[in-house]
């Protein structure tokens, strides 16, 4: 039997980092509007987001990174009182 050897397995950290970032921003810019806490689907994008938040403010984030959150985390407050339930 062979074993299926899943795509994110074989990433390193900084790719799955931009896979994930990637992800926030495309659904940002297809929905215009941020990940719901309403919304199961999209609790992965939202814990994401915060919790890159929290390293940031801790000083552990990467510089590289610390730049493209605050890139998104401008585009999140640009959509900030955008109806969740749409």
């Amino acid at each position: 039997m062979k074993h299926r050897v899943h795509e994110e397995s074989i990433m390193d950290q900084d790719t799955r980092w931009l896979v994930k970032y990637n992800e926030v921003v495309e659904f940002i810019a297809t929905n215009h509007r941020n990940p719901s806490r309403h919304r199961l689907e999209e609790h992965d994008m939202l814990n994401w987001v915060k919790q890159q938040r929290k390293l940031k403010n801790k000083g552990e984030l990467k510089a590289e990174r610390a730049e493209l959150l605050e890139r998104l985390l401008s585009l999140c407050e640009e959509y900030k009182r955008v109806n969740q339930w749409k």
